[in-house]
């Protein structure tokens, strides 16, 4: 079988799970407990990984679109014999308004075909695996033509109105017409086998409580910014990776889907990531609100604990987990026959010396909002992250692309120590008597004259990506943006010339290094940030328009793309390609901003 290209998927969410469903009308992906659970459907990684189908017959020509400020995907198929549509929607929680949405979701796929003209033969296929296809359930007739399927803890209800489907073993493939004007809709429910059972909704309803929901969330959500129009559906991409129960946003709806078809860099990003709170963070406050940006917050903080003497861990379950230790599903080819496909990532057992950076400077963007007197736990906090910097900053580690060979003196990483130490200063008002300005004050200005001297390459004529490297890497565009140094110092200057020479391509993308067989999303959207704070506005609008057109025809960004066909590469939809979007907009709409 020949799989989808990445771009084809549209994204659905209840902000509980999430679900991958293709321009031929497939659910190739959904998770359906919470975003970092067991599938029920991962035909994007094998074939036989299970997936839920309908469509028509006959061969369409295929038009789709949210409906506005929602992820309810609508899909239009022109056949032949006429034209159907078939509405999409994970399932809102019925009557959650504003910032209840996803907190009580009810795990249910509910889809919707309507007839618009003619009469179309269409096909449903539903063939659920369970537990990443290791799972063949049974499945049995129920009443009202309803079919359940059980295996392990899973259990599955899968219903249509005025349809009576059918069991065959292990799948149900049921044939049916809808002629225009006639609504046929279909409803698949989930719940633990040992818990409450799967819920019962009307369909219709559910579909029209769905997108009320969503619309009733963006309207207490505002930006007034440029781009108003891609940064909205950022943002709902970005509120549709939260996981509404804690806070915490997914780095990535999906796991192992390759940074290089046929490559081994496939990895899970299911999960929330530290190192990225500060950009996250920064996202949320611009395009929702100060509610999503202080729950993140405050879930990390939860996360975290009382610091001790090990390293904080640059990612975290959904709920706080920490041990996500990696493991292979060997019976699964993975997207295109890229193996391994890992659930789990071990990148939790790194060192990594950026993360109190992030979440000091989390903190003190939030430290208004904190109020004057911060509570003993997040003085503990701040004052214990601040320290471990302090001790460890001279240490090499694994840096921001989270290598998984020798550690190094990463640039970036050095560079978030000083940020973390910096902020801790400013904030050392509020942290009580441990706090130590002037000791962290001193570090912070070695750290800087360190970085200065060591980072900088004469030969090369750039920040290179670690000490004593001539390796250009364009995590050195991050300078700018966390303040470090102007856009318009002279070595910065360089630097980010170079970088656009070197790791730019012809159409926007940026690479991470020479080597990087693709353009990395987050880092071109570094450089239009980079090129407003240099005073080159008209330029970094160009550059900004190239990169959006590389989105899916949804506005929708996975992590990278390909340099020789322009696919999209990497898992879908990535929080960072969509942060970088919103907080590059928000740049050319307010260069002071910090």
């Amino acid at each position: 079988m020949h799989q989808p290209p990445i771009s084809d998927y549209g994204f659905l969410s209840d902000c509980r799970s999430g679900a991958l469903v293709g321009r031929d009308g497939s659910v190739d992906w959904w998770c359906p407990d919470r975003f970092d659970a067991p599938s029920v459907f991962a035909r994007l990684l094998d074939p036989a990984g299970g997936h839920w189908r309908i469509a028509p017959l006959a061969e369409s020509r295929v038009e789709r679109a949210y409906r506005p400020d929602t992820l309810v995907l609508r899909t239009v198929h022109h056949t032949p014999e006429g034209s159907v549509a078939v509405t999409d929607a994970l399932a809102a929680e019925l009557g959650a308004r504003g910032h209840e949405l996803g907190v009580n979701s009810p795990a249910v796929l509910v889809r919707v075909v309507e007839g618009l003209s003619g009469r179309v033969r269409m096909r449903l296929d539903f063939a659920p695996r369970p537990e990443y296809a290791l799972l063949t359930p049974y499945l049995h007739g129920q009443p009202e033509g309803a079919v359940l399927a059980t295996a392990g803890p899973v259990a599955l209800v899968l219903r249509g109105t005025g349809q009576a489907l059918h069991p065959d073993r292990d799948r149900v493939a049921h044939d049916f017409e809808v002629a225009a004007g006639q609504t046929v809709a279909f409803d698949l429910a989930y719940a633990a086998v040992y818990g409450d059972p799967p819920a019962r909704l009307d369909p219709l309803v559910a579909l029209a409580e769905t997108v009320q929901a969503w619309e009733a969330y963006r309207k207490i959500h505002r930006y007034p910014g440029c781009y108003p129009t891609q940064v909205r559906n950022s943002a709902t991409v970005l509120t549709g990776l939260t996981y509404a129960r804690s806070g915490a946003v997914a780095a990535a709806l999906t796991t192992s889907l390759p940074e290089q078809i046929g490559g081994d860099r496939n990895y899970d990003y299911r999960y929330s990531w530290l190192r990225d709170f500060s950009m996250t963070l920064r996202a949320l406050w611009v395009a929702a609100c100060p509610d999503e940006a202080s729950r993140l917050f405050a879930w990390a903080a939860r996360s975290i604990g009382r610091i001790g003497d090990q390293p904080v861990p640059v990612l975290f379950g959904l709920e706080g987990e920490r041990d996500l230790s990696e493991h292979h599903c060997d019976h699964l080819r993975g997207y295109a026959d890229s193996r391994p496909v890992r659930i789990g990532n071990d990148a939790w057992r790194q060192r990594q010396l950026d993360l109190p950076g992030e979440v000091i400077d989390a903190v003190w963007r939030l430290h208004d909002y904190l109020g004057e007197t911060f509570e003993e736990e997040l003085r503990e906090m701040v004052v214990g992250l601040a320290e471990q910097v302090a001790s460890t900053w001279h240490l090499p580690d694994r840096g921001m692309w989270e290598t998984r060979d020798a550690e190094q003196h990463y640039l970036s990483s050095k560079v978030i120590c000083w940020l973390a130490l910096d902020k801790a200063v400013a904030l050392a008002p509020r942290l009580g008597e441990r706090a130590d300005p002037r000791r962290w004050a001193a570090i912070r200005d070695e750290v800087r004259s360190t970085v200065l001297r060591e980072g900088w390459h004469d030969r090369i004529g750039a920040y290179t990506g670690a000490f004593g490297s001539a390796e250009l890497d364009a995590s050195a565009l991050f300078l700018p943006v966390v303040g470090f140094l102007p856009a318009t110092d002279p070595r910065m200057r360089s630097t980010i010339e170079v970088v656009e020479r070197e790791l730019g391509t012809d159409d926007g993308l940026v690479r991470r290094w020479s080597t990087d067989p693709a353009g990395f999303v987050l880092c071109s959207f570094w450089l239009v940030e980079c090129l407003v704070m240099a005073g080159e506005a008209d330029r970094a609008r160009v550059l900004f328009e190239r990169v959006l057109g590389h989105a899916n025809d949804l506005g929708l960004f996975a992590e990278q793309i390909d340099l020789d066909s322009g696919a999209q590469l990497g898992n879908m939809p990535q929080a960072l390609s969509h942060i970088g979007l919103i907080n590059a907009a928000w740049r050319m709409t307010d260069p002071t901003t910090d």
